[in-house]
């Protein structure tokens, strides 16, 4: 029942796309694959001596988002991607080839904004805007459930809580 409520908001989705809009979201979604953005972010900010420690808590937060996203969620929960329950949609990007939940591109980049937030770092709130567009742009593109999305919001937001509190001690 959820699944099918939850194509209709894609499927809906799909009457809002233009050429423009198309780029776009091929843009936004192409800055997470494989949360490179975040981890050259993390390198950046772990070479400069002023932000090491930020730069270090941003990486193990990446760390434990793959661990708990990719690793252990994506494969115990097992779901099929929406691109495959209706293959009738054409897909701008490549078919993603492992399970859809949760949204790995969405954990990865709430995972690092907000450690980036939890550690009161200027490039919080810019990077919560490029997370939200990443992950606006997993739906858009019809390679993720609404929840797929959320969940990987929860797991970022929860993983970047956890790291930045840690950090902060």
């Amino acid at each position: 029942m959820l699944t099918s409520y939850e194509l209709r908001i894609l499927d809906a989705l799909q009457s809002i796309h233009t050429p423009f809009l198309d780029w776009l979201m091929v843009f936004f979604t192409t800055l997470g694959d494989y949360g490179l953005i975040w981890i050259l972010l993390a390198v950046i900010l772990t070479i400069l001596p002023k932000t090491r420690r930020m730069g270090i808590a941003l990486m193990i937060a990446l760390l434990l988002d793959v661990l708990v996203s990719n690793l252990w969620l994506k494969n115990f929960v097992a779901r099929l991607r929406p691109c495959e329950v209706n293959p009738a949609v054409s897909l701008l990007i490549p078919r993603p080839l492992d399970y859809s939940f949760p949204s790995g591109h969405t954990a990865a980049s709430f995972t690092a904004s907000c450690t980036l937030l939890g550690m009161n770092s200027r490039l919080g709130w810019p990077s919560l805007l490029l997370s939200v567009f990443i992950a606006f742009s997993r739906l858009y593109l019809y390679v993720h459930y609404p929840t797929d999305v959320l969940s990987g919001m929860l797991v970022g937001f929860s993983l970047g809580a956890l790291v930045s509190s840690l950090s902060n001690m």
